[in-house]
């Protein structure tokens, strides 16, 4: 499989362009262009014969929405297809602020989070970092937006695949997401969320990239994490929280702690005092949410009351808590549940 031209930084493309004897400044021509979502095919000012030298190489932004499915709260869940036929979502979401997309780092995942339709058939292969930023690319086009005139304001890395398990592709995709040249995002304006890789974490942490860390804890203590997130095995819960006060040391980020709420496993009054020990004394918001049930797994959401009995126990340690805003939970809302109702349709 080719390398994405979109894989490409800026200065990477001017390098490549100068061996080819072409003069530095369609790097910027052909960056531009191809950030606005066209492909190189279609590229109008530049040679024809530079193209065709290109395609010999690199694949082109061949990402495209194959099926868009319309929350009645306005959130949208697309459906792409990548150049191999492989299928991965993101999620777009409207706010006050602007529209903030959720994107895929892996075709499936390896992490079998028990609550997550994304592992369900394991990892099928990362993403090359060009398929990361053709995301977010394809959706903003999607919004007609453009470089100059950029409609997805925010973005999330977390759809299906864990991005810490494809960490060279996402740190290369935070040099394109990043790039003057390109949509230009400010990196307070993109978000990471990852189950716990602690090695990867504290790489992150030193890279020089100072993005929004959100950590899938959904659990007070370990045994209750190893049941529902094998990667606890790996990981303690106590060496994954000192990773998280390590991010915030070294980037200054306060720490978003993601926490769904599951009946009769991580919800009683007990756990939410083992979490609130837990964070003690961290620059941190713990955000409870809703289960969006899978129907491959029993897990049920827990009651009302139980939620508010819990968020009010933290808030009473003094922690700062927030309750996500259930979305798109008639549209497959979960990570892989879109791809896996049209896998199972196709099949």
């Amino acid at each position: 499989m080719k390398e994405n031209i979109l894989s490409l930084s800026y200065e990477e493309l001017k390098e490549k362009l100068v061996i080819l004897g072409q003069p530095k400044y369609r790097a910027e021509q052909i960056y531009y262009d191809l950030h606005n979502g066209k492909k190189l095919a279609d590229i109008s000012n530049i040679p024809q014969s530079l193209k065709e030298n290109l395609l010999q190489t690199y694949s082109d932004n061949n990402i495209e929405i194959v099926k868009v499915q319309k929350s009645s709260d306005g959130t949208q869940k697309f459906l792409y297809k990548l150049e191999d036929n492989n299928l991965i979502e993101g999620v777009l979401m409207s706010y006050k602020f602007g529209y903030t997309l959720c994107v895929s780092s892996q075709v499936g995942c390896r992490m079998s989070c028990k609550f997550c339709a994304s592992g369900l058939d394991g990892l099928v292969r990362n993403l090359q970092a060009g398929e990361i930023m053709g995301q977010v690319i394809v959706a903003n086009k999607y919004l007609e937006g453009n470089v100059k005139d950029r409609k997805v304001t925010n973005i999330v890395l977390m759809g299906s695949g864990e991005p810490l398990d494809n960490y060279d592709n996402v740190i290369k995709f935070l040099e394109l997401a990043t790039n003057k040249y390109g949509l230009y995002y400010a990196e307070r304006n993109i978000s990471l969320s990852t189950c716990g890789i602690v090695p990867n974490i504290k790489k992150l942490a030193e890279s020089g990239y100072k993005i929004n860390i959100c950590l899938s804890l959904h659990a007070s203590n370990n045994i209750t994490r190893k049941e529902i997130m094998p990667v606890a095995k790996g990981y303690s819960i106590n060496e994954l929280i000192s990773a998280c006060r390590y991010y915030f040391e070294k980037t200054g980020r306060r720490i978003l702690f993601e926490y769904i709420l599951i009946d009769n496993v991580n919800c009683s009054k007990t756990n939410a005092i083992e979490l609130a020990k837990l964070v003690k004394g961290m620059n941190c918001i713990i955000n409870l949410i809703n289960l969006n049930e899978v129907k491959e797994n029993n897990l049920k959401r827990c009651s009302e009351s139980t939620q508010k009995i819990f968020a009010e126990t933290l808030k009473g340690f003094g922690i700062n808590v927030t309750t996500r805003r259930s979305l798109g939970n008639d549209i497959d809302g979960a990570c892989g549940q879109l791809r896996r109702r049209f896998i199972e349709k196709k099949i």
